[in-house]
């Protein structure tokens, strides 16, 4: 096994489960971060490395593919690994799976971000001999992703204290439990997401009031399932904080 590969297991506890007793894709992609924060840590170059040299990462894009959302019980396994190294962009790819196969594929690119400037770093003055596997689960050039041109749906929420993570701003994972919380109801408790996609574009802090909009790009049928464009902003002065794509299908019967 490369040196580059990082093993992580999960458990998914009770706390993790939706109405329909299987992982939250939310709590999902904690567990994929996660994974990728413990083998950063044991490379000495997690963030706590990163803030004595006053830097720290910063997650710009994650592109995840759902197979199948594991029941309370289920034991996984993270296969992450770091695949590639460009001037200003790590790329980390991430397999999960189980005795019963895949559940889940996932690629992402991070910034090394100056504390004080707020402004990328060259990834070379910190990843100096970093292992890489050059595989990609998922393949993305990380294009970017288009905004919705309708407000098809729209909802607002505030930034909470628990939504802050150890940089001070609003999580990842927050930004897209705000994006599916814009999903229509009927969505979300008949269908699961198979693909997501995500832009982070700038930062949100405590006290932030940020606007959720959502636009339907493809109607739902029988055979294939809804897309969603979403927007995340500040309500004050619309600042735009996330794009989001995501793809809806229904889950398969038991």
């Amino acid at each position: 096994m490369s040196g580059a590969i990082h093993l992580k297991s999960f458990a998914v506890r009770a706390v993790d489960i939706d109405q329909g007793g299987r992982i939250q894709p939310v709590v999902f992609l904690d567990y994929l971060l996660e994974s990728a924060a413990e083998q950063a840590a044991r490379l000495d170059i997690g963030v706590t490395d990163l803030f004595k040299k006053g830097r720290t990462w910063v997650l710009s894009r994650l592109h995840v593919e759902f197979d199948r959302f594991p029941a309370w019980g289920e034991s996984l396994t993270i296969e992450t690994w770091p695949s590639a190294k460009l001037p200003l962009y790590a790329i980390r790819d991430f397999a999960v799976f189980n005795d019963r196969g895949p559940a889940a594929r996932a690629t992402s690119s991070w910034l090394i971000v100056d504390l004080e400037t707020r402004r990328p770093v060259r990834t070379a003055e910190h990843l100096d001999g970093f292992p890489l596997d050059v595989r990609r689960a998922v393949q993305d050039d990380f294009a970017p992703l288009p905004s919705p041109v309708r407000e098809d749906a729209r909802k607002e929420f505030p930034v909470f204290f628990s939504d802050l993570d150890i940089n001070r701003h609003f999580t990842a994972t927050a930004y897209i439990h705000r994006a599916l919380e814009t999903v229509p109801r009927e969505i979300l408790f008949e269908r699961r997401p198979i693909s997501i996609e995500v832009n982070f574009r700038a930062e949100a802090f405590y006290g932030d009031v940020i606007v959720s909009r959502l636009e339907r790009i493809e109607a739902a049928g029988d055979d294939a399932g809804p897309r969603f464009l979403h927007r995340l902003s500040r309500a004050d002065g619309d600042k735009e904080l996330t794009l989001l794509r995501t793809s809806w299908a229904r889950p398969p019967k038991a």
